[in-house]
């Protein structure tokens, strides 16, 4: 990650597609997000392709087994502190987050 680099900040790279997250990690992820929950989810052509509507990801349990189901869904980049969990995006938030 760029950011981190250029700010000096450690950073471990996850490559969630590759390594997904089980169900404690991304309710640890959920607990510590800044942003609503169901914006982990991503609004693409797979969660119509997988016929998911606004109903399917509203509670942190159907977030939770949307994503276990489904890993490619899962919104990308997070940023994970010991702290604090943000969707990446603009990429300006990542930032803000890391030159706290």
């Amino acid at each position: 990650m760029r950011i981190a680099d250029e700010l000096g900040v450690d950073a471990d790279i996850v490559v969630y597609r590759k390594n997904p997250p089980d169900e404690a990690t991304l309710r640890e992820i959920i607990a510590k997000l800044e942003d609503p929950p169901t914006d982990l989810v991503r609004r693409d052509s797979l969660f119509k392709k997988l016929e998911l509507t606004e109903d399917d990801v509203q509670t942190v349990d159907q977030i939770v087994q949307v994503i276990l189901d489904n890993k490619m869904i899962m919104q990308r980049p997070l940023v994970v502190t010991p702290d604090t969990a943000i969707i990446g995006r603009p990429k300006e938030r990542v930032h803000d987050l890391l030159a706290s």
